[in-house]
């Protein structure tokens, strides 16, 4: 197998990524301010922002889970043990001594294993809990009279707080993860192209070259 600079992400795809980094930051921000942890913006206006964004968000990522199942690229997110414990010891040891990295992205895998169970987590858990209990929130005056509201409301709430420090912990991980290696640009560089350098067998070589996706 040899490297080669390939288009691995689609304009869909990029626009995806950074319109779910904007609107995370943004949910983040005005969930900072609903639970009184800066006073920023008036409250008022942070409860709409982050309704809207979070509506918003939650249409792109409808759109999204459709892409990636008729595209196949759920496939990307499936983790795997085979790899994991070497990732691991990189990322707790082997980074600090300027070892090599032990994963190889493949046209087919570009995730190593480790990313792949973060993001699955993240789809699979995190996202779920957020949504699931923001719109059950979101709808209390459906069920404010119901048995136990009081009870029932501050679960909700609690759970939908935890999910958000979950996943801000998820994105200053990621964050520092961009500057391992070779460096905050060049992770971030492949987001904006789309080009992304990927081991290829002869035949991914021949046939992605075809299709015009290889960078000279």
């Amino acid at each position: 197998m040899a490297e080669h600079f390939v288009k691995v992400y689609t304009r869909f795809n990029r626009l995806w990524h950074w319109s779910q980094v904007v609107s995370i930051l943004l949910l983040l921000f005005t969930g900072a301010r609903i639970l009184g942890l800066h006073q920023v913006l008036p409250f008022g206006l942070a409860v709409t922002v982050h309704t809207v964004v979070a509506l918003a968000l939650l249409v792109l990522w409808a759109f999204a889970t459709f892409w990636l199942f008729t595209t196949g690229g759920w496939r990307q997110f499936i983790p795997r043990l085979h790899g994991f414990l070497k990732v691991a010891r990189f990322y707790a040891w082997g980074v600090f001594r300027g070892e090599e990295h032990p994963y190889h992205k493949t046209f087919d895998r570009r995730h190593n294993p480790l990313q792949a169970f973060a993001y699955f987590a993240l789809k699979m858990a995190l996202f779920p809990a957020i949504w699931i209990s923001g719109l059950i929130y979101l709808a209390y005056d459906f069920w404010d009279a119901a048995d136990g509201q009081a009870f029932w409301l501050t679960l909700v709430a609690n759970i939908h707080v935890l999910a958000a420090f979950a996943i801000a912990a998820f994105v200053v991980i990621h964050i520092y993860l961009l500057t391992i290696g070779h460096g905050f640009r060049e992770h971030v560089r492949p987001m904006i192209t789309g080009f992304d350098k990927v081991d290829l067998t002869p035949e991914e070589e021949a046939y992605l070259g075809q299709k015009g996706l290889l960078k000279d």
